[in-house]
C-alpha cells in the first residue's frame, strides 16, 4: 500500500513550518540526496531545501504554501498544484511540483514549474 498521500501532506507541512519541525519532517519525507529542480537552479539535499525556505522568508517575509487542488498520484510520481501566500494572505506565486517517489514513498526529486511567477521574476531571470 502506498504512503504517497501521507508523504505529500508532510511535504506541504515541511514548507509551512519552522526549522525544528522541518528537520524532523525532512528525515521522514525526503530520500537522501533529494534533488529540487527549479528555474533558479538545482538544490540537493534536505538542508538545501530548508535553506531555500529560509532565504525566501528573509526576502519576502513569512509565506505559506497552499494546495490549489488535490494532488494527483501516478505510481511513483505525483503532481501538486500550489500557491504561495504572503503573511497578508496575498498571492506571491503559483506553480506545479512534479514529484518522484522512491520505493519507500520518500521524495527523491522535485521539479518545479512556475505557473505564475512572482512579480519581477521574469525580468530578473530572463537572461
Amino acid at each position: 500500500m502506498t504512503r504517497a498521500p501521507d508523504r505529500l501532506q508532510q511535504y506541504v507541512r515541511f514548507w509551512n513550518t519552522g526549522a525544528e519541525e522541518q528537520r524532523a519532517l525532512a528525515d521522514e519525507v525526503f530520500a537522501e540526496g533529494v534533488e529540487y529542480r527549479a528555474l533558479f537552479g538545482t538544490r540537493t539535499g534536505a538542508q538545501a531545501l530548508m535553506d531555500f525556505r529560509e532565504e525566501l522568508v528573509a526576502h519576502v517575509g513569512e509565506v505559506s504554501l497552499r494546495l490549489r487542488e488535490q494532488p494527483q498520484v501516478n505510481d511513483r510520481h505525483a503532481r501538486l498544484k500550489w500557491q504561495i501566500l504572503t503573511d497578508a494572505d496575498a498571492p506571491f506565486a503559483t506553480g506545479t511540483d512534479v514529484i518522484e517517489l522512491d520505493q519507500d514513498d520518500r521524495i527523491r526529486a522535485v521539479t518545479v514549474f512556475l505557473d505564475q511567477p512572482p512579480e519581477g521574476f521574469e525580468a530578473e531571470h530572463d537572461a
